[in-house]
């Protein structure tokens, strides 16, 4: 089992940017895609970016594509979400996930999950 942790949410305003990092630890020997995800108040959780083992393969959601950068560090078993040009829209829990497959957008492929951290966009 994988255990996840996210950091670097917070409070920014319109505009601004944040970077959220998520470390693994536990058996993290086999190689895994990672998958950022979030959930706003009132909404179902959804997809934001994924990115394979190897790094060759991202993926991000429409709604976050060209501002939002995927990226890991597999010595230090870190993922990272850097997020520019953020909106308001953007504010949710942004949740960190593994999955088996080489990349995925579909949550129920991703079997480990941290307790995910907040990001809070002011208009």
């Amino acid at each position: 089992q994988v255990q996840l942790a996210e950091s670097g949410g917070g409070l920014v305003q319109n505009g601004g940017s944040l970077k959220l990092s998520c470390a693994a630890s536990g058996r993290t020997n086999s190689r895994y895609a990672m998958g950022w995800f979030r959930q706003a108040p009132g909404k179902e959780r959804e997809f934001v970016a994924t990115c394979s083992w190897s790094g060759s393969y991202r993926y991000y959601a429409d709604s976050v594509k060209g501002r939002f950068t995927i990226s890991r560090n597999n010595a230090k078993n870190t993922v990272y979400l850097q997020m520019n040009t953020l909106k308001p829209e953007d504010t949710a829990v942004y949740y960190c996930a593994t999955s088996a497959k080489t990349y995925s957008s579909n949550e129920r492929e991703y079997n480990s999950w941290g307790q995910g951290t907040q990001v809070t966009v002011s208009s």
